[in-house]
């Protein structure tokens, strides 16, 4: 047998013809596009809609240059260089099916903690039009008690010191448009592409605010003509896995070191304001929408939301990965109900979306045996993600007297999840968090204060001020510390009428 083909660009042409490949000439591509984190996500939303855009026949001037700014980066950036910036993407069908595409959209991978200057001209340089950004929720370096630009961050007051040396993302896009602003070019856009809610708004407060701490002649300037659109970006992309590698290399002889596997869905709504001219991404199907807020909510509040729902109840159960968590009845009905009871009621109208078919499509993509999206990668940073995705629909529902108790009992089964640690089996589970530690501690006094988790103010806020909230939370953390067989605690929300 011969050893499996490298994936290179001079052996495209090699490659089976089940595996599609770009037929667009890549060496006429230059970069317009800078794209900080490149991670599973990138590589299987922004990066393949790019790529489906030049194999279209899209403009060449938008291929895109990969940043690193962390040495856990250095991994991603010698892979893509050793494979000419080229990955296949493995789309998982739930039939069965199994596609396979070579994306040729990236062409360049800088490392920020290496080379600071050569990443800053790049950003600076005339050809980029758009800087975009996957870097997590704590990327952003929000201060939890103000919700500004946390400055007291060692890596924030290093680069206002140094601001041609930075580490913060913040800090080279600042260093990049102050050199744009001095050389008379147009400022680049910024779009946020992780999973938060006004994206775009959030990066716009934590740029102009990083600046304005460094030139504040130079942040009026980025707030007058740096451009910020929110968006909504959704496709299931789990880690990439052994399994994933091996299978390239048995079906097709392709050794790729570093492939991404999806879902088939794929979606990307985005608010059309761009300061210097962005791709014709709507002829692949990005929807381009003067407000994004609608459809964001409800993906935050029903996809994002569900997950976490499946993930912490699923954890203290015993599931490890989402199409099992589904594929059990009980936790099947307790999302529908979930979504039906308490995250529709408080949703916006959606134009052009039939909020039941969204919902079932999400169990259907949730129950995806072929992505297996383990449960840990979905409570990874449970602390920035639920007061984002669940805590917000609990607020609304106290305020306008609706249903809390199917959201409530996922934040005790986390309480318990944090506390012991383990599944209601006694195992271990694999937990990431950078509250971990204080998480831990606020809910191993549960014993003695039944609403000692709440205490973390950074996550809960006022939470454990609110009557009926910390009534129905009190009567199921009792419940799940009896028995932390959360299924039975479900089936009496499930049976129940009333709200405790």
């Amino acid at each position: 047998m011969n050893p499996p083909l490298p994936l290179t660009q001079s052996n495209l042409a090699h490659l089976p013809a089940a595996i599609a490949r770009p037929t667009y000439d890549r060496s006429r591509l230059t970069t317009g596009i800078v794209h900080v984190g490149v991670g599973g996500f990138h590589r299987a939303h922004e990066a393949f809609y790019t790529d489906q855009l030049l194999e279209a026949g899209g403009d060449p001037q938008w291929g895109i240059c990969g940043v690193g700014l962390r040495e856990s980066d250095r991994k991603m950036a010698t892979i893509l260089r050793d494979q000419d910036y080229l990955y296949t993407l493995i789309v998982k069908r739930p039939d069965g099916g199994i596609e396979t595409r070579v994306i040729g959209s990236i062409v360049d991978f800088l490392m920020g903690c290496d080379d600071p200057a050569a990443v800053i001209d790049r950003m600076a340089d005339p050809a980029t039009k758009i800087v975009s950004l996957t870097i997590t929720e704590g990327g952003y370096n929000v201060d939890p008690a103000t919700g500004e630009f946390n400055a007291s961050n060692p890596d924030a007051q290093h680069d206002i010191d140094h601001p041609l040396q930075p580490r913060l993302v913040f800090g080279f896009m600042t260093a990049a448009l102050a050199k744009r602003r001095q050389l008379g070019l147009p400022a680049f856009t910024v779009q946020s592409c992780d999973n938060i809610q006004h994206n775009g708004d959030l990066t716009r407060k934590m740029l102009i605010g990083f600046a304005r701490l460094q030139d504040p002649q130079l942040a009026d300037w980025i707030e007058q003509e740096v451009s910020f659109p929110n968006a909504m970006v959704d496709r299931i992309t789990p880690v990439t896995s052994d399994a994933d590698i091996d299978f390239l290399r048995t079906e097709f002889g392709l050794d790729d070191k570093w492939p991404v596997a999806c879902e088939p869905f794929c979606q990307w709504v985005v608010e059309d304001d761009f300061s210097a001219g962005r791709p014709d991404w709507q002829d692949v199907g990005v929807q381009f929408v003067p407000d994004v807020t609608p459809y964001e909510k409800m993906k935050l509040r029903l996809l994002n939301a569900g997950h976490s729902v499946l993930g912490i109840l699923g954890s203290v159960f015993g599931h490890e990965t989402i199409d099992q968590a589904i594929g059990d009845d009980m936790f099947a009905q307790y999302l529908r109900q979930f979504f039906d009871r308490e995250a529709t009621p408080v949703l916006d109208a959606v134009a052009g979306i039939d909020l039941d078919e969204y919902k079932q499509t999400l169990i259907e993509r949730f129950g995806n045996p072929k992505i297996r999206d383990s449960l840990s990668r979905i409570c990874l940073e449970s602390s920035s993600k639920l007061p984002v995705f669940l805590i917000p629909t609990i607020r609304e529902n106290l305020a306008s007297g609706g249903s809390i108790r199917y959201a409530t009992l996922v934040l005790a089964a986390w309480c318990y999840y944090s506390d012991k640690q383990v599944d209601r089996h006694g195992k271990a589970l694999e937990i990431t968090d950078g509250l971990k530690a204080e998480l831990h501690a606020a809910a191993k006094n549960t014993g003695e204060d039944p609403l000692a988790f709440l205490k973390v103010q950074s996550v809960f806020g006022d939470l454990a001020e609110n009557q009926r909230f910390t009534k129905t939370y009190a009567y199921l953390i009792d419940r799940i510390y009896k028995n932390p067989d959360v299924t039975a605690t479900m089936q009496a929300i499930l049976s129940d009428e009333s709200d405790s």
